[in-house]
């Protein structure tokens, strides 16, 4: 018997979550009209109301972990940037000395 697991589209998920919370019907009606578990449909309808209030979050008040990413990152492509110039230095230097290579 195949055992893979069925996955479900953001757009599936949140019509369903959307009908869920309409209470149109209940939940073990839903359930069964789109041959879900219930604790399933419950399990998205928790993860949709926790998400929702991202949506208007405002966007330049970002997470102070994301933003201390982004300065490691800008922080290493510096870095990256200065050593690249110091190597290029280097070969040059190297060359002009009268030695061998790349």
């Amino acid at each position: 018997m195949n055992n893979t697991r069925k996955r479900y589209t953001s757009e599936f998920k949140t019509k369903v979550v959307l009908e869920v919370i309409s209470n149109t019907a209940t939940l073990a009606e839903i359930a069964s009209k789109y041959s879900l578990h219930p604790t399933m449909l419950s399990s998205w309808k928790v993860d949709f109301i926790e998400r929702t209030k991202d949506v208007f979050a405002d966007p330049r008040k970002k997470d102070d972990s994301i933003r201390e990413k982004e300065e490691a990152l800008d922080e290493a492509h510096r870095q990256i940037g200065q050593l690249t110039i110091e190597r290029d230095w280097l070969k040059k230097k190297y060359r002009q000395l009268g030695g061998i290579g790349p």
